[in-house]
């Protein structure tokens, strides 16, 4: 009889890595909204303290959020 495990990511040096497809479909809709909130921020305030405001707290937040879920996982 096999073990089988409930794990989705792997801790590496402070980060997490997804180990099977359920943590790889976790990782696509945050590396999208890193993405997106990148690309809103440069399209619509280029480069300039502004864009700064909206990338740090969004992206902050969905790092929390990321590594919340992936340690739960894990």
């Amino acid at each position: 009889m096999s073990k089988k495990t409930n794990k989705w990511f792997k801790k590496v040096r402070g980060s997490y890595l997804p180990i099977t497809w359920q943590g790889a479909l976790t990782y696509l809709p945050y590396v999208a909204y890193l993405v997106i909130t990148y690309y809103y921020a440069m399209v619509y305030y280029g480069f300039s303290l502004t864009s700064l405001f909206i990338i740090v707290p969004n992206w902050v937040a969905a790092i929390a959020v990321m590594s919340w879920v992936a340690s739960r996982k894990s």
